[in-house]
């Protein structure tokens, strides 16, 4: 027997960007919606992450609009000393679980179905039980279309003999016995995270082999910090990095300019990147790094055999004894992009650049103000994630201009500055204008930000 029901929106995903839209659309509508999830508990791809992943930005950043995920704290010890605190992944299955059930359930307009997949055709099946239900409803948010990949689920693009060890990021953390040696596959955040775990749990910087296909430009954490304190850091980054944008001469020079500023860092100061995945990190993390000294780089893994490792550029040796960790999974699968708003369906994407859980927040807001698609669209310009270094630059066109669009609405500025998602508005309002620093700061984001709209436009002809 099929049941039926019936609701306003049928929710797609319940992962940080699905969670986003649900919490700021029930508090600013009275819709009813209904939550479809294939994991047993909220939080997406976070049901499966490896358990000592971490945020690499701040809390303050992540989460939905109502609920605080930063403890408020300082980092006072570790690689991220000094620092805004960043949740680890106990922090953030908790925090989805609390905002389900503390949030978005008490308010008897969000039915939730866990362990469940939506077939399509308004059909809804149980993955536990294998019942089915159908489905009617007036809008469809699919918050799965960018999907994230984690090593969890993640199939690797290259083949591994039997009798090798190999294993997905997150079995780290079960091994007991010291392998002959690690291999790290994979450039991104991940194979960070696995490095700068084995470092600190004590393994040696000579048992670690390193496999980057393609260096990329990485975000010093201390410009990313939201709170007061921080302002001149942040901000002052970010007033040089758009210097360096309107200055530039050719799209090199500008990712010279921008590292030279701080905005960006790279591993090996003798190797120049050739893509951006928009990972950050801390200066002391960046130097734990730079002492593993067996970094290959001779393309992409095509092969894993017991005695070699074959790449697109040559081979290098291991053994059976050596750990082989695949940490090569890709963040976003789906880079193409879509209009967020079609008749019937939104289709959450980001439209600002390096938060993904704002951007969700704030398309629930512009569906709860209602108007055409075409008017919606007009203020949601989706912001592509990057890959390479093109791509870095279409991210930040794009983002700034939306930047631009929403500045001309008083009260779409006004629920920016009040949404927590939004940490800069908030950093902004904290200036000291007393200060001629904040000041000379300020004066050069604003002086600087159209010229590095146009220059940047200028690099995608």
């Amino acid at each position: 027997m099929t049941d039926t029901l019936k609701t306003d929106y049928l929710l797609v995903g319940a992962g940080a960007m699905g969670m986003a839209f649900a919490d700021t659309l029930v508090a600013e509508t009275d819709a009813h919606i209904t939550i479809v999830d294939r994991h047993p508990r909220p939080g997406g791809h976070w049901n499966i992450a490896y358990p000592f992943v971490t945020l690499h930005q701040p809390s303050s950043f992540y989460g939905v609009a109502s609920r605080e995920l930063s403890a408020g704290r300082i980092d006072e010890m570790g690689l991220n000393k000094g620092l805004a605190d960043l949740a680890t992944l106990p922090e953030i299955q908790a925090y989805y679980e609390a905002v389900m059930r503390d949030t978005l359930l008490p308010t008897g307009r969000v039915t939730y179905l866990p362990s469940s997949d939506y077939q399509g055709d308004g059909v809804i099946k149980n993955t536990r039980s294998g019942a089915t239900q159908t489905i009617e409803f007036s809008t469809l948010v699919d918050a799965t279309y960018w999907q994230n990949s984690v090593p969890a689920n993640h199939t690797p693009n290259f083949s591994v003999d039997d009798g090798v060890q190999f294993l997905p990021c997150g079995g780290l953390s079960a091994l007991e016995t010291p392998p002959a040696g690690y291999v790290i596959i994979g450039g991104g955040k991940t194979g960070i995270d696995a490095l700068l775990w084995l470092l600190e749990q004590g393994a040696k910087p000579d048992q670690l082999t390193w496999i980057i296909s393609r260096d990329g430009w990485m975000h010093d954490r201390a410009a990313t910090q939201p709170r007061p304190e921080f302002f001149k850091t942040t901000m002052g980054v970010q007033a040089a990095a758009f210097e360096a944008m309107a200055n530039s001469t050719s799209r090199d020079d500008m990712y010279d300019r921008l590292e030279a500023c701080g905005y960006f860092v790279r591993l090996d100061p003798n190797v120049r990147p050739q893509m951006f995945h928009a990972p950050t990190v801390s200066r002391p993390e960046l130097e734990v790094l730079r002492t593993i000294k067996n970094v290959v780089r001779l393309g992409r893994v095509s092969h894993i055999g017991q005695t070699e490792i074959a790449l697109d550029q040559g081979t290098i040796p291991t053994s059976p004894d050596h750990i082989h960790i695949d940490c090569s999974a890709s963040a976003v699968q789906n880079r193409k992009t879509t209009a967020v708003f079609k008749p019937g369906r939104i289709t959450l994407q980001t439209v600002r650049a390096y938060q993904p859980t704002f951007s969700a927040s704030f398309i629930a807001h512009l569906e709860a103000l209602g108007g055409t698609d075409a008017d919606k669209n007009s203020k949601s310009g989706v912001v592509p994630f990057p890959d390479g270094l093109d791509d870095f630059v279409r991210m930040q066109a794009a983002n700034m201009m939306n930047q631009a669009i929403w500045s001309q609405d008083k009260d779409l500025q006004r629920w920016i500055r009040a949404n927590r998602l939004d940490g800069f508005s908030g950093l902004i309002r904290s200036a000291d204008m007393d200060d001629p620093e904040v000041v000379d700061i300020l004066t050069r984001l604003r002086k600087n930000a159209m010229p590095a709209a146009m220059k940047l436009q200028s690099y995608l002809v």
